[in-house]
């Protein structure tokens, strides 16, 4: 199995050759943060997979919320960078779940735990979330379990 590093650097040296400076600038993007992670948490060995999906999604939520901010202030030429290396660092995380895939672990997680009201809401959020590392993003979850709860 190829480390996301590995996989970047694979992936910076196709986009030198094909010269694509869109996928370059994002690729790079992750580089860097990878790099800066492992500075802080003091580790030279590979990141584990759950810590690299945390940092794909962190940097796809940044460039997100950055373009929405973008798009609110009509500045679309700003935005449509944002969201062009949205695309190209998504295609290093898992493929996303449907709402319907994750109402049903919502379901499951809610019926397993014996949760019933709001006050078990950061119980179930708990579960939900790891189970679903890098497969959904918390945003969905959340609204989905306070409609399973209440």
């Amino acid at each position: 199995i190829m480390s996301l590093e590995q996989d970047i650097m694979s992936a910076m040296k196709e986009a030198m050759r094909s010269k694509d400076q869109v996928a370059l600038r994002a690729l790079r993007a992750v580089k860097s943060a990878i790099i800066i992670q492992k500075t802080e948490t003091g580790s030279s060995s590979e990141m584990s997979e759950k810590d690299e999906m945390k940092l794909l999604q962190k940097l796809v939520k940044q460039r997100k919320d950055s373009a929405d901010i973008f798009s609110k202030q009509n500045r679309e030429d700003l935005a449509k960078p944002e969201l062009e290396e949205v695309e190209v660092i998504a295609k290093f995380l898992p493929a996303a779940m449907t709402e319907s895939e994750i109402e049903i672990v919502v379901k499951e997680t809610i019926a397993s735990l014996g949760a019933d009201g709001m006050k078990d809401m950061g119980r179930v959020m708990g579960v939900v979330s790891g189970k679903l590392a890098g497969k959904a993003d918390g945003k969905t979850i959340s609204v989905l379990v306070r409609n399973n709860l209440s």
